[in-house]
């Protein structure tokens, strides 16, 4: 008897499952973050993590889902072979990739810029009024002025190799149009993943307070849920309030689907809500970090679980997509 792929505890999660639901392994590749789909080249990207936090060597890459359709050798190409520890990932209102650098201790962290077909990303801000940022971690684009909205957790201190921060754990909004960074929430121990509502009028925030990573003590009286606030002005939080308490382990990554449901992982795979907080159900994927909506129709969820990515086939529709 196969192993169940995933746990409904609601009647509704059906919905998000569909008819035609499968679950299977697109690769086995080194893939921890920052997933990202390319509808135009049907690529995914995605980024790696170091063999040993010494010597911080790590990369992104990307996958062509048409030569593992096509049981093609050569599906998987580094993109940037070191890449100043890149994290979370998106994809800016013209298509660019937009890249979360924790940096190193000889290096700063910031958010940078690549440019599909380019070699070397742009570093577009790494400082809050002369102060390094820790170890940016997850970044959204807002799609009615292409500000870039991103948490910044000092896990790189936590984890070794990061000097101790100048800053706080905040979450900032980045306005590209004038230059301008400005801190949007203090109020997260470890401010991780974020994405917005649908309608772009409210954002969620996962807090992984409890751990700092899969060797160290869980502290269950720390945070490990999801906040979400309103938007004001499309560019001010109000109204911070207790979306979700994820368990077991801690919520990183989340996405959002058009019906407003929300996607978190957690460590036992990716927990769906309704847009209230009401769990449906979980897509079974130990080990998963993150994940993206992908896909011609946007029904595809990618999951990066560290040493492989899965693909879900879903009825439900990712939000929020540029490509």
């Amino acid at each position: 008897m196969s192993q169940p792929t995933y746990i409904s505890y609601h009647k509704d999660f059906q919905r998000v499952i569909g008819d035609h639901y499968s679950y299977k392994t697109l690769v086995k590749t080194n893939a921890h973050e920052g997933p990202v789909y390319f509808r135009n080249t049907n690529e995914l990207y995605f980024t790696t993590v170091p063999e040993t936090i010494n010597i911080p060597i790590e990369g992104y890459k990307k996958v062509s889902i048409k030569k593992v359709c096509l049981g093609d050798g050569n599906k998987i190409e580094t993109v940037r072979e070191t890449s100043n520890m890149a994290n979370g990932m998106t994809i800016d209102l013209a298509g660019n990739l937009i890249i979360c650098e924790q940096g190193t201790k000889s290096s700063r962290a910031g958010i940078s810029r690549l440019k599909i077909g380019e070699d070397t990303p742009k570093m577009l801000v790494d400082e809050w009024f002369g102060l390094p940022l820790n170890s940016t971690n997850d970044v959204v684009v807002k799609k009615d002025d292409g500000s870039i909205w991103f948490t910044d957790p000092a896990y790189g201190y936590a984890q070794g190799f990061k000097n101790p921060p100048l800053v706080g754990n905040f979450v900032y909004r980045y306005d590209t149009q004038n230059d301008q960074l400005a801190v949007v929430a203090d109020s997260f121990k470890r401010p991780n993943g974020l994405a917005f509502s649908p309608k772009q009028d409210k954002l969620y925030i996962t807090d992984s307070g409890a751990t700092v990573g899969d060797d160290t003590p869980y502290d269950v009286n720390a945070p490990h849920h999801i906040k979400v606030f309103d938007i004001m002005e499309g560019r001010f939080l109000c109204n911070e309030r207790l979306f979700a308490v994820v368990t077991p382990g801690i919520p990183d990554g989340i996405k959002v689907d058009t019906e407003g449901r929300v996607y978190s992982s957690s460590a036992s795979g990716v927990k769906v809500y309704t847009a209230e907080g009401t769990l449906l159900g979980e897509i079974l994927a130990k080990g998963v970090a993150n994940f993206c909506f992908g896909g011609k129709d946007n029904n595809i969820l990618y999951v990066c679980v560290d040493t492989a990515i899965i693909e879900v086939q879903l009825a439900a529709v990712g939000a929020n997509d540029y490509n």
